[in-house]
Formats: C-alpha cells, sequence, structure tokens
C-alpha cells in the first residue's frame, strides 16, 4: 500500500510546512540554498523554492517510472495521484499563500504525473494483452 503513495506529497506537504511557518513561512521559499560563480562572471543562485521544484521534478520522473507497473496497484497509484492533484488546485484557489509561481508549478507537474501516469499505463496496458493465436 506504502508505494500507492504518490511521491510527489513530499513537495505537497513541504510547501505546507512553509505555509504554516515552518522554514521562515512563504518568505524563506526565496532565501537562497547556494549560488556558484560561472565562468561568464554571472552568479547564479538557488532559492529553497527553485530546490523543491528541482526535487518534484526529480520525484515526477520516478511517478513515471512506477506508472509502467500493471494491477490493482498502480490503479490504486493513479486515483492517489489525482486527489493530490485535486488538493493541490483546491488549495491553489481558496488558500490566500498557496497563490505562488512555486506553487502553481508543483501543481501543474502534478497534473502532469496524472496525465503521464494514465497515458503511459493505458500504453502498457495495450502492449500486455495478448492474444492467444
Amino acid at each position: 500500500m506504502l508505494a500507492a503513495i504518490p511521491l510527489l506529497i513530499l513537495p505537497f506537504a513541504i510547501y505546507n510546512l512553509a505555509m504554516l511557518g515552518l522554514f521562515g513561512g512563504t518568505a524563506g521559499l526565496d532565501a537562497g540554498v547556494m549560488s556558484l560563480s560561472m565562468l561568464s562572471g554571472a552568479t547564479w543562485a538557488m532559492s529553497f523554492g527553485d530546490l523543491l521544484i528541482v526535487v518534484a521534478l526529480l520525484l515526477l520522473f520516478a511517478e513515471i517510472l512506477k506508472a509502467t507497473r500493471t494491477g490493482t496497484r498502480a490503479l490504486m497509484d493513479h486515483l492517489l495521484s489525482m486527489v493530490l492533484f485535486i488538493a493541490f488546485l483546491v488549495e491553489f484557489l481558496l488558500v490566500a499563500p498557496a497563490a505562488t509561481q512555486i506553487f502553481f508549478i508543483l501543481m501543474t507537474i502534478s497534473f502532469i504525473d496524472v496525465i503521464a501516469g494514465f497515458s503511459v499505463s493505458m500504453r502498457t496496458a495495450g502492449r500486455d494483452v495478448s492474444i492467444g493465436l
């Protein structure tokens, strides 16, 4: 059952914890995590919110790999991913601190997870059909 839990719940939970005041609140998401001096002389900086998006993209990759499974566990995974996307959408529309670019991008990543999960599963299931010829 734990394998069916969508991995994208981690960035969702971290952002919600930030809205509750941890990590310095949602303003803390703009805090710098690292910066690098580039060969061009420019300085590239990454904030905590940017890092959260990168982590969400890595988790999206893992979710797409999980979508290649077939069976009832995969169906539960897709259902929970849809519930997570709905939670993202409702929170984005109704909670003022969630109306940020970071949260919107996380919500979009969750939407891509839902669409890609169903698409990959249908494609995989179509190839899994065997005809007894």
